[in-house]
């Protein structure tokens, strides 16, 4: 016999989105600026682009061969951010379409088993669009190759505006530097789908990028940015704005201080409310109803990382590992509420350390906060070197989905469990109530 939740989650999957692009696949969804022809950037385009740009190649044994040489292209290095020329936000301006709805052999990649579309290769397209717009940014037509190395630091956020996204209408990406540090770059950028003969907006993402020397093993300076009137003055002061929440961020984590009077007294709450009252012991807990053991929400996942998966730099692609973690942090909300959840919100992906090509990556991912309807996801990665036998982590993701109904609450049981729960907490509260 099968168990409720299990029919409860076939029924859900047998159910298919309806009215696609007002009523199903048609002109409708054909975007008119994505005719066949249109000189304007494709999405399958863009990794080969970004290969252009800093000589990189598709063949695995040129490829490294090629990274190999770049180390020449360190002289070619600004000494001081000063000896770059500024650049205007329209200069790192692009525009990304990806056809879903003109191009239906394109759709079969993109499409999951209930007719919606992977929102785990949305985030590898927003990936990529994020280093080249970098790199717009940072374009000197007197060199045939850039020197940088521009990688993702952290997905700062990325924010749902539209829960459906239909998989056969067309689709469009645009974005644009809009803050710069000596040798940080934030990109931000935009998607949107036509439906009903106008595009609608889908998702706003903002990305951290960082610049380093051609070897990836030291920082280097970026052109300054410019801005021309006062909308592009309060985006600019908005970056600012960015940095300073994520510096105060950083120095309030609970990896770091103590939780706040109001996040212990949740905490002391959450204890007294699984005492045993039948023993009066500090060890006897029991489970409150419609909850479940923070312990018993986890699912975890391993992945050999192949060069199929490499990035221009030889290592393993940022958006790939997204993808990864998006889809394992979206079984586990799927498995704990008990139908498929929606994507809310993306929150604070730091990318410490980058995953070189056949490492053993390792995947967690746990549910760690629960509100009404709501579930807070954190999935953490480690790389795992099976002869030294160390671990060491290279990312931590945060996702916020939002299922049918009401969800159990999740309860933690150890001090370490504790401190997970608050940390869900606040990213939360960050992405949802604020």
């Amino acid at each position: 016999m099968f168990s409720p939740r299990f029919l409860l989650l076939r029924s859900a999957a047998s159910l298919t989105r309806r009215g696609f692009c007002a009523g199903g696949p048609s002109k409708q969804g054909k975007a008119p600026d994505m005719v066949e022809g249109n000189p304007l950037l494709h999405v399958s385009n863009v990794r080969n682009r970004l290969r252009d740009i800093v000589g990189a190649s598709t063949n695995w044994s040129d490829h490294r061969q090629a990274m190999e040489e770049r180390v020449s292209l360190s002289s070619m290095l600004a000494k001081s951010q000063s000896d770059l020329p500024a650049k205007r936000m329209k200069d790192s301006y692009l525009e990304v379409h990806l056809p879903l709805g003109s191009e239906p052999q394109l759709r079969e990649k993109y499409l999951t088993f209930h007719n919606t579309v992977r929102f785990g290769r949305i985030l590898e397209d927003l990936d990529s669009l994020a280093v080249l717009i970098s790199y717009s940014h940072t374009y000197n037509p007197a060199l045939k190759k850039s020197p940088l190395s521009i990688v993702t630091a952290l997905v700062d956020k990325i924010d749902m505006r539209q829960q459906i996204v239909y998989p056969d209408c067309d689709i469009k990406f645009t974005g644009h530097v809009t803050w710069v540090g000596k040798t940080s770059i934030e990109a931000k950028m935009h998607m949107s789908q036509y439906i009903n003969g106008a595009y609608s907006p889908v998702l706003d993402a903002t990305f951290v990028m960082v610049a380093r020397d051609p070897e990836n093993k030291r920082a280097a300076f970026v052109n300054p940015l410019t801005f021309e009137g006062p909308e592009e003055e309060k985006i600019f002061q908005e970056g600012e704005a960015n940095k300073s929440r994520r510096v105060e961020l950083s120095t309030a984590s609970l990896l770091k201080v103590a939780p706040t009077d109001e996040e212990r007294k949740i905490v002391h709450s959450q204890f007294l409310n699984t005492l045993d009252t039948n023993t009066v012991s500090f060890r006897s807990r029991v489970l409150p109803p419609n909850s479940v053991w923070m312990e018993d929400a986890k699912l975890k996942g391993l992945e050999i990382c192949h060069p199929q998966e490499r990035n221009i730099f030889n290592r393993i692609f940022g958006g790939f590992l997204m993808r990864k973690a998006y889809e394992l942090g979206w079984a586990n909300a799927c498995s704990y509420g008990g139908c498929r959840p929606s994507l809310v919100a993306v929150d604070d992906i730091l990318f410490q350390k980058p995953v070189e090509i056949g490492s053993l990556l390792l995947l967690s991912s746990q549910v760690c906060y629960t509100q009404g309807k709501y579930i807070q996801v954190r999935v953490h990665s480690e790389v795992y070197d099976p002869l030294t036998r160390q671990h060491n982590t290279t990312n931590v993701f945060h996702y916020t989905f939002a299922s049918d109904c009401n969800v159990p609450n999740i309860v933690p049981k150890t001090y370490g469990e504790s401190m997970l729960y608050l940390d869900g907490k606040r990213h939360f509260n960050q992405t949802v109530e604020h």
